[in-house]
């Protein structure tokens, strides 16, 4: 297993899936506390406005084309809202 870049204060490891694809490993999880009351609200409230910005200039007659690059390389174009949010 390799050693991966920190994240924050988390220590993670890179690890190889039997398709040779990578997946991060995180630890010390447990140390982790869950937002709860208003910052958990105010914490979903900011993704729902970040995931509204990124489809916003997808939608509608005038809908411009999303570019995607996954991991691997795999690159898809797509202006459909559904797709975007798979890919994420």
């Amino acid at each position: 297993m390799m050693q991966a870049p920190k994240l924050g204060n988390l220590s993670q490891s890179i690890a190889f899936d039997e398709y040779g694809q990578p997946f991060i490993i995180l630890r010390e999880q447990d140390k982790q506390k869950r937002l709860r009351g208003k910052d958990a609200h105010k914490a979903n409230i900011l993704a729902a406005r970040s995931v509204a910005q990124i489809l916003r200039s997808s939608l509608g007659p005038r809908g411009m084309d999303k570019i995607l690059v996954s991991g691997d390389g795999d690159v898809t174009v797509t202006n459909d809202g559904a797709t975007i949010l798979q890919k994420m």
